[in-house]
């Protein structure tokens, strides 16, 4: 998959003649390298305008996704008028951005190494590799780090041969195979390469124990050997050889890029503040790992093979999560930091403009603190399928199972914030319950299989509560659809999760009338809205896109349903929305863009869901 770019005709500055403002490129012009602890967003211009180091969470070096101007760029281009196109090097991370102008091709290797097995896990190295395979071209190159999202200053000093960014928390070291010159903030370098010539740029992060270390061209292709065989390697455990494996894969490699190796913490999506509406306030920080997004992250891998990662999520939740109810807000939070921690408050940065001028920017998250009972659900779901399909879970684990599920028993009958984390208020959601009957239900499964102790009358009586009240107050007459929450007639695409979680029937007359209450209400073009926010005010400004999870969701709902014609047609269109790469954003916009964190996590589980149960369908 490629995308064309042009650089406008009087100048080399990079893509121009798009919506809005021309410094900013769309959001789904990217893409994404990571090494298992960080990542960089590289635009189809070949500029580096997100990096966080050294880790997903860590202040930004260079963040002008969020402002053009402030926020600090690694630029990389042909220095003569251009066109663009953007791939993945096959079955890997490794980015390769290709210039096409008069005098000739070359083009742009991104990476990161891999380095998993090395006890030095703050050892981080972003290569850039240029290359020019016809003819002859000039580059130019701007590294402009602006450290701690831009608030502290930072010096620059040269010493053999390397260029040193220096701050009072990080500093980086830039190794080049041409000449770089600086003006005490910037490093700017300007060359020629001719047919067969190349050029390296590797940008480290230096700390105590960690010492600059120089990038010649036969370490750079060794390094780039080493990173493609250890993506090869990985994807090589998949099990997926249906009708859509090209795009299957890019979502698990994508997935991958997400998880945080030290702990096994998967984050929802790796930037901050990327708006659901150009201009709007509803710019969140998705750099953490909530519980819902990580657990339906480790289903969607165990379907493909992966157990690995599933492990590594298990192990963080053993190291990291106090499932002794000992919280007056249950036994879970519904997010954590990468590093386990509890704490992620909120704060705006007034300084930045936000993209395109979406403000506020936002770093933390106080959505920490909200109860969404579903948690529970998605949790002890993937644990079951863990159990299943991977390795028997621990009698300790057992037994801290079986004080979530005594809780949920207790509890799902109160008012939540809901998966979608509205800010207006609690209410009893339909989606709520349905998850508190999943991690009941699931939970009975496991001790019925393994024999395991557990308080089964007790269980017994709150899943079928939980069913009947569901089928009572989550169920409306005139809408004829299962609704948001109880007292209310609002629809709400989360319930296109019931068949999916096999709360009911795929084939049930309700069920399906509320398929086609939300076809009719929520869909355009196989695009869901999450809901209505003029109908279910959500304590928020504005109205949003389509919710990219949704609309596979609605996609699987179909298959399951037996109407495989508007399936398969409706899962082909939502393909069509992907970026260049392969690549979803939390939501699409009503001219199809990017829009909200890029990539989203959910997203890419979602469509490794469908994909996988609609072939399944097809047979």
């Amino acid at each position: 998959m490629q995308v064309d770019s042009a650089a406008p005709a009087d100048g080399p500055s990079g893509p121009g003649g798009r919506r809005g403002d021309p410094r900013y490129l769309p959001i789904g012009e990217h893409g994404l390298i990571g090494d298992l602890r960080t990542v960089a967003l590289v635009g189809t211009n070949g500029t580096i305008d997100w990096y966080c180091c050294p880790r997903f969470d860590a202040p930004s070096v260079f963040g002008s996704i969020l402002d053009a101007d402030r926020g600090g760029s690694f630029e990389l281009a042909a220095d003569v008028p251009y066109t663009t196109k953007q791939f993945y090097f096959p079955d890997t991370n490794v980015l390769i951005t290709r210039f096409f102008a008069d005098d000739g091709v070359g083009e742009i290797q991104d990476f990161m190494p891999v380095e998993r097995d090395n006890t030095e896990v703050d050892r981080h190295r972003l290569i850039r590799r240029v290359t020019v395979v016809r003819g002859r071209l000039p580059f130019r190159a701007l590294v402009a780090p602006r450290f701690d999202y831009g608030r502290v200053p930072h010096t620059v000093t040269q010493d053999a041969g390397l260029t040193v960014f220096t701050s009072p928390e990080l500093s980086l070291t830039l190794v080049s195979s041409v000449p770089v010159e600086h003006d005490g903030r910037d490093a700017t370098a300007r060359f020629l390469l001719r047919e067969g010539e190349q050029a390296v740029f590797a940008l480290d992060r230096v700390a105590p124990g960690v010492e600059p270390r120089g990038c010649a061209l036969e370490q750079a292709e060794d390094l780039f050997t080493a990173t493609v065989g250890f993506w090869r390697k990985w994807l090589s455990a998949s099990r997926y050889r249906g009708r859509w494996r090209e795009i299957v894969h890019r979502s698990a490699l994508t997935l991958k890029l997400l998880t945080y190796a030290p702990t096994g913490g998967i984050v929802a999506a790796p930037t901050t503040s990327l708006p659901e509406r150009i201009g709007g306030r509803r710019n969140w920080d998705y750099r953490y790992v909530w519980v819902r997004d990580a657990a339906f992250c480790v289903y969607a891998l165990l379907r493909l093979g992966f157990t690995e990662e599933a492990e590594a999520f298990m192990g963080f939740l053993d190291e990291h999560v106090r499932m002794d109810g000992s919280c007056p807000a249950g036994p879970l939070q519904i997010m954590y930091g990468i590093d386990g921690r509890r704490e992620l408050p909120e704060e705006e940065l007034s300084h930045l403009e936000g993209y395109r001028g979406s403000r506020p920017v936002r770093i933390g998250n106080d959505a920490v603190g909200q109860l969404q009972l579903d948690i529970y659900g998605a949790l002890i779901d993937s644990v079951y399928l863990y159990n299943k399909w991977g390795t028997p879970i621990s009698s300790r684990r057992w037994d801290e199972l079986c004080t979530v599920v005594d809780w949920v028993c207790a509890h799902w009958n109160q008012p939540d914030e809901g998966v979608w984390e509205t800010r207006g208020g609690r209410k009893h959601f339909t989606y709520s319950r349905l998850m508190c009957w999943v991690a009941i239900e699931r939970a009975m499964r496991m001790a019925i299989q393994r024999g395991l102790p557990a308080d089964m009358p007790r269980w017994r009586e709150s899943r079928d509560a939980i069913y009947r009240d569901i089928m009572e107050h989550g169920w409306s007459e005139r809408l004829q659809g299962f609704v948001q929450h109880a007292g209310d007639e609002v629809l709400d695409a989360a319930v296109l999760m019931m068949p999916l979680a096999k709360f009911v029937s795929p084939t049930d007359p309700k069920w399906l009338s509320t398929l086609d209450a939300l076809g009719d209400a929520l869909v355009s073009d196989s695009l869901v809205y999450r809901y209505d926010p003029e109908q279910s005010p959500d304590g928020l400004e504005g109205p949003e896109g389509t919710f990219s999870i949704c609309s596979f969701w609605y996609v699987e709902a179909l298959s399951r349903a037996g109407r495989l014609d508007e399936a398969r047609l409706a899962f082909e269109k939502m393909l069509t929305y992907a970026n260049h790469l392969g690549l979803y954003a939390e939501q699409i916009g009503h001219t199809g863009e990017q829009l909200g964190n890029f990539p989203q996590a959910f997203t890419h589980l979602a469509l490794i869901s469908a994909a996988f149960n609609l072939d399944h369908a097809l047979g």
